[in-house]
């Protein structure tokens, strides 16, 4: 329409809809109404339909409408102001990236903005199409993600702990404060008398990691919290792990920070509020996906962070060298912003929490040793106002000094080191342990820290990496720490009978595939290129070939820092509203640097002073270890709201939400049929192969390498023949496919759901044949140990009547059957029955016996379709009337 938008938004089963109306005829201000009302599919196109009627222009005129589709879109973004009117800002694709517990995870993959006031009343201004530019070199179609129903901003313990929250308490202070406010019970139409109802728990997101916060301000007081969509930005990689057939989906969500947000040389250290810079959240997710629910289901994440050295410190760029001089811009001598940045870290995640740091510690120039110099200090002088038993753990080790070294192993000390890191924070899983780790006791799991409930286990502190830029070391180390993680929580699960994981296995080939990618991706966020050193670098068998890319990788940063990084910086500055356009004030381009935007203290000073010995917060020393975001105190139920639903209600049916039984859909586009799989992808093809994805594999033996091409395959046949101790060159799909594939860039347009490419399927049967022939010529290759030529005459007999047993059903009828095997196998062998079966027989089975209730239903049926009803309940009643309502009124 000419004067005014209609913002139409539905529920995905589009059988409730909300209605915005957006006036057009102010040019500078963000006119919105909402009514608050839910309306039904019916109600929705009489509304439009009236629209439609009454805003025609003149009756007759052909082609013309008073109402027209101007876009149709997945979520709202936000609404953003230069120096003319509002812009609103739409998502029009999406894909599905991840799912945990019936939550999806999309990704954004284009938007559409568009100018709100009309031509007419629009007053233009020379600067606001260069601000537009800006403000879209933002690519919000590159590792922007967000989910309608599951909070992406918390972790997973967060928002399990939340949900455990007694809503007793919740529910009396929300109706004594009905006065105060609406009333939320009465905004969905439900009375807060009654027993149908169920209560809900929604907290307010966790600011530092939403991307748009700023963009909903001005419309987050006015619109029904339904039409707030919060998006983070950073990597969302998921793979499935399959276990004999149980599939257990492993997810890897890194949560980039939008306070002090940047490029590599132009945001270092931290702010003066504690904010670091290239601060990212790293949470493995992993999951039983046969059981869906969060209650039912089997659910573990652990959390990692990495960040910049938080101190006052920056590299000028303007040298144009490679690495610009390390400079320390402000004296801390009572490690202000370093508390700070504590405070932040015990209130999110509790105690103890522990610093990693990688960065060198002896060097001919004194460079990057500066900045371990004056961390120890900072830690060491806030140490001494904390208990001990809560103190900031320090472990410095030099990693660029052991990589070069000979006699030493990167790796086997980054394990010793995350080993004890995951011992004292432990991690979150929301079962007790599982009564196979009582029956299979291990010493490892009884020195597991972290903090044990009822109800499982939850996670005390976090793992603080950093070495410079935070990006291929820290990558590495986290790396090695997840992988240890990742092994106690499959022990958890009861999926594993011990808590190690080694190299060279399905499993970890996946998890370090899903790492690379996360690590590619924030290198290119942050630094400009992917990663330069990847974990086969520091397990020294890359290949040949990786260190021509590893150059173009540093060759690619060194352009992206030197000539495109301001503009990008420019570009963040402006998207998460760090600058605001005025007018009669300097535009964004005309600043000299952007300091003063990003340290508000340099432009007023602030009224109170932190204490320099009491440096955290009041009442987070008080629930250490755990930590206090997390605890059910009044200032955190002052972030929850309760919401009441219907228990009939399609909004808490987490089966259509899943299944959407309502849509037409194929398995070749089912999500969890597409992702990557274990078995399909990295487990070798060949005959005789162990299935588990546990079991160690030779460096050639993947999914990838072994179904390359001919010459490739071959090579593989003769290196194994001739060394099988040294690895071979890998085939050119599987050296690029760690080190080109992004998420984010030009791969995701081929339309594979998962980051990773797809194998390439062999079609020719002929080569098939001939190369399973060769691989499979010793048994000592293949297995390890020498077999006996020719199995006994008995086990053949066994394995025999095993055949018969699957092909009785089809093949064979019983009588001849029955007198087959007693003809020939009678004085071998004599099976006996250990199941409940009825006969030897795998395909026959005893119908379950049905209990009192159900057999009371079924009568109760029957008796209906005779026209003898039943005496209606009250919940029947209830059921009736809810379903009527939603129908017909």
């Amino acid at each position: 329409m000419q004067w005014r938008y209609f913002l139409v938004g539905s529920n995905p089963a589009e059988t409730k809809y909300r209605v915005l109306k957006i006036d057009r005829t102010e040019p500078k201000d963000l006119v919105i109404i909402d009514d608050k009302h839910v309306y039904t599919q019916q109600e929705v196109r009489e509304l439009l339909g009236r629209l439609d009627l009454g805003n025609r222009t003149k009756i007759g005129q052909k082609g013309s409408s008073g109402l027209s589709r101007a876009v149709s879109a997945f979520g709202v973004v936000g609404f953003v102001r230069f120096l003319e009117g509002y812009y609103i800002v739409l998502i029009t694709k999406r894909r599905k990236m991840a799912d945990i517990g019936g939550h999806a995870i999309y990704k954004i993959e284009d938007t559409n903005m568009i100018y709100i006031p009309n031509d007419s009343v629009r007053v233009t201004h020379p600067d606001e199409a260069r601000y537009l530019r800006i403000f879209q070199n933002v690519d919000l179609s590159s590792n922007f993600y967000f989910s309608y129903s599951y909070d992406l901003s918390h972790s997973l313990q967060y928002n399990l702990t939340v949900l455990r929250m007694p809503l007793e308490t919740l529910k009396t202070e929300t109706i004594q404060t009905r006065q105060e406010s609406f009333d939320i019970f009465e905004d969905e139409g439900l009375s807060t008398q009654g027993g149908s109802g169920v209560f809900g728990i929604c907290s307010k997101p966790y600011e530092k990691y939403v991307w748009n916060g700023k963009l909903l301000e001005a419309v987050k007081n006015t619109v029904h919290r339904d039409w707030l969509l919060y998006i983070i930005h950073g990597f969302c990689g998921q793979s499935k792990l399959l276990i004999y057939g149980r599939p257990i989906y492993v997810t890897l969500i890194a949560r980039r920070s939008s306070k002090f947000a940047g490029t590599r040389f132009l945001k270092r250290g931290a702010n003066c509020e504690g904010d670091v810079a290239n601060e990212v959240e790293t949470e493995q997710i992993l999951y039983d996906a046969s059981v869906m629910s969060f209650s039912a289901g089997s659910y573990s994440s652990y959390v990692q962070v990495r960040g910049s050295v938080p101190l006052y410190w920056s590299q000028d760029i303007s040298t144009m060298m490679p690495k610009p001089p390390i400079t320390l811009d402000q004296a801390d001598p009572f490690a202000h912003v370093a508390a700070l940045h504590f405070d932040q870290m015990l209130q999110r995640f509790g105690s103890p929490i522990i610093i990693l740091n990688l960065v060198k510690e002896r060097e001919k120039r004194k460079h990057e040793r500066i900045l371990s110099e004056e961390l120890v200090a900072a830690v060491t002088y806030l140490n001494q106002f904390l208990p001990p038993e809560h103190a900031i753990i320090y472990i410095p080790w030099d990693m660029a000094k052991y990589t070069k070294s000979k006699l030493c192993n990167v790796l086997d000390r980054l394990n010793v080191i995350a080993e004890s890191v995951v011992k004292k924070t432990g991690f979150f899983v929301n079962r007790p342990d599982s009564y196979c780790s009582i029956l299979r006791p291990d010493e490892k799991w009884n020195e597991l820290g972290g903090y044990v409930v009822s109800t499982g286990r939850l996670q005390t502190g976090v793992l603080r990496t950093n070495c410079v830029d935070c990006l291929d070391r820290t990558n590495t180390a986290q790396f090695m720490v997840g992988k240890c993680a990742l092994a106690y929580q499959l022990y958890s699960l009861g999926l594993i009978d011990k808590p190690n994981l080694q190299f060279d296995t399905d499993a970890v080939r996946l998890f370090e595939e899903l790492y690379e990618d996360h690590g590619d991706t924030l290198s290119l966020q942050y630094g400009g290129s992917q990663l330069v050193h990847r974990v086969k670098t520091y397990r020294k068998i890359a290949p040949w070939t990786q260190h021509s890319k590893d150059i173009m990788q540093t060759l690619s940063r060194y352009y992206s820092n030197a000539f495109s990084d301001a503009d990008r910086q420019d570009s963040i500055n402006l998207f998460l509203g760090v600058f605001k356009p005025t007018e009669g004030k300097p535009h964004l381009w005309e600043l000299p640097t952007d300091f003063y935007l990003h340290h508000k203290n340099t432009l007023s000073l602030s009224q109170t002073r932190r204490s320099y010995t009491y440096w955290w917060t009041a009442g987070v020393l008080k629930h250490l270890p755990l930590p206090f975001d997390e605890v059910t105190c009044a200032e955190n139920r002052r972030k929850l709201t309760v919401k009441k639903f219907h228990k009939y209600e399609e909004e808490i049916d987490i089966h259509n939400e899943f299944f959407r039984p309502y849509e037409l859909s194929s398995f070749d586009e089912t999500f969890c049929l597409a992702m990557t799989n274990s078995t399909r992808d990295f487990m070798p093809k060949n005959v005789g192969i162990d299935p588990s994805p546990f079991t160690v594999r030779k460096p050639d033996e993947t999914g990838k390498s072994v179904l390359g091409n001919k010459s490739n395959r071959e090579e593989t046949v003769l290196q194994r023949k001739t060394a099988a101790s040294a690895p071979p060159p890998p085939s050119e799909e599987a050296v690029s496919s760690s080190s080109e594939d992004d998420s984010g860039t030009d791969k995701e347009d081929e339309g594979a759901v998962s980051q990773r490419s797809t194998p390439v399927k062999v079609t020719d049967t002929g080569d098939n044949t001939k190369i399973t022939e060769n691989v499979v010529q010793s048994t000592k290759d293949v297995y390890g140990v020498n077999l006996s030529d020719v199995p006994s005459e008995d086990d053949l007999t066994i394995y025999t009547r095993f055949v018969q047993l699957g092909q009785s059903q089809y093949k064979q009828d019983k009588s001849s059957q029955q007198f087959c095997s007693k003809h020939h196998l009678e004085r071998v062998i004599n099976l006996i029955p250990i199941s409940s079966f009825s006969q030897d027989n795998i395909y026959e089975v005893q119908p379950p016996r049905a209990d009192r209730k159900s057999i009371e239903i079924f009568h109760a049926h029957i008796q209906a379709g005779r026209g003898n009803m039943q005496p209606l309940g009250k919940d029947d009643f209830l059921m009736y009337r809810e379903y009527i309502r939603n129908r017909y009124m």
